[in-house]
């Protein structure tokens, strides 16, 4: 471990010592012990490639980690520092669970205030049976809840950024895509905007993988991926749309027992909708499980978080002249904004 590494170890479990004070001391505890796992599992991939006993396919994988990781800080200027120079195995589908909540009758986010993130709509266990337990709490005072498995996500500097077993595997244009994306948060960050955040890493994602894909001349992968992007925006569409219809719901005059009704209707019809969405997809499965049980206004909640801001990034990188340097520092000064005029200025291009 590094001495950098230590100090901020350091930092991480001076800051959990002084959160063990309030209330919620076993979620920092197994924060910090999540982390402290991670880090400590970190193998050095320079020296994996190395390795006579290091599986082929992964040496392979690991190999095009490398040459998107220095595409991404020549060509697009993101912040990569030394992250994704190792690699871990952490012998499990997800490396984190994020809770999602919002009340019964309405689409607003129970939010949680962390050192760093800031405020964000979702709490995260590296434990699926921990999430599930605090999911099944929240549940019993009247909140949807959604829990979802998370492949990747970014420390945002404070430590570097490891490569994992529940991403590596990828093929090459998803794992482009997850590695742009995660060192998007590590070029802009705005603490307690989740919105922001994460439209802008979407944005980048996407734009940042159209001149990867030119560059690396993997055009013979391009119809697969316009036909995967085709079925996403599809799914878009049709969620956000469902939302608008719940979101008209919750602020009619309707009775409690008369919005509940009618909630169960849409979440049926959301389901048919799907199915027959998929008809078009020629057996395309992807998203069965997304809509594996009725769609709550949690689950809801993470499409929306995600995407909502999308469009103006992509106008404003067009304004830009479709420059990453310049881009950056038009969405910084954004960013500086407060966040109703941030995001009415993104909602307007």
């Amino acid at each position: 471990m590094t001495s950098n590494t230590k100090r901020l170890l350091t930092t991480l479990l001076a800051s959990v010592a002084t959160l063990m004070q309030g209330c919620d001391a076993s979620f920092y505890w197994q924060a910090a012990r999540g982390q402290l796992d991670l880090l400590q599992r970190r193998q050095d991939i320079p020296q994996l490639l190395q390795s006579d006993s290091t599986d082929a396919n992964l040496k392979r994988q690991l190999e095009y980690v490398l040459q998107v990781r220095t595409f991404a800080a020549e060509q697009l200027r993101l912040t990569v520092n030394d992250n994704y120079l190792t690699y871990v195995d952490l012998q499990r589908p997800f490396v984190v669970w994020n809770v999602f909540a919002t009340p019964e009758l309405s689409l607003e986010n129970r939010r949680w205030c962390f050192p760093v993130a800031g405020c964000v709509p979702y709490r995260g266990y590296f434990a699926e049976a921990d999430a599930q337990a605090y999911a099944g709490t929240l549940a019993k005072k009247g909140f949807d809840t959604y829990v979802g498995g998370v492949a990747a996500y970014s420390t945002l500097g404070w430590f570097d950024d490891a490569v994992l077993n529940t991403f590596v595997s990828r093929d090459q244009l998803s794992l482009a895509a997850l590695l742009i994306h995660e060192l998007a948060h590590q070029t802009l960050y705005v603490p307690g905007d989740s919105t922001f955040n994460e439209s802008f890493a979407t944005a980048v994602e996407s734009l940042g993988l159209e001149q990867w894909i030119a560059q690396a001349e993997l055009q013979d992968q391009l119809p697969a991926y316009r036909e995967a992007k085709t079925r996403q925006q599809q799914f878009l569409d049709l969620v956000l749309t469902h939302r608008d219809e719940r979101e008209k719901l919750f602020a009619s005059t309707l009775s409690n027992a008369e919005k509940r009704q009618r909630k169960d209707e849409l979440q049926a019809a959301l389901q048919q909708s799907y199915a027959q969405l998929k008809q078009s997809w020629n057996g395309y499965d992807g998203y069965d499980r997304w809509f594996s049980r009725p769609v709550n206004n949690a689950q809801l909640s993470t499409v929306a978080t995600y995407h909502a801001l999308e469009p103006g990034f992509r106008a404003l990188f067009e304004q830009s002249g479709k420059d990453f340097p310049a881009f950056f520092q038009r969405c910084r000064e954004i960013a500086r904004l407060p966040e109703d005029q941030r995001h009415a200025l993104l909602q307007n291009h």
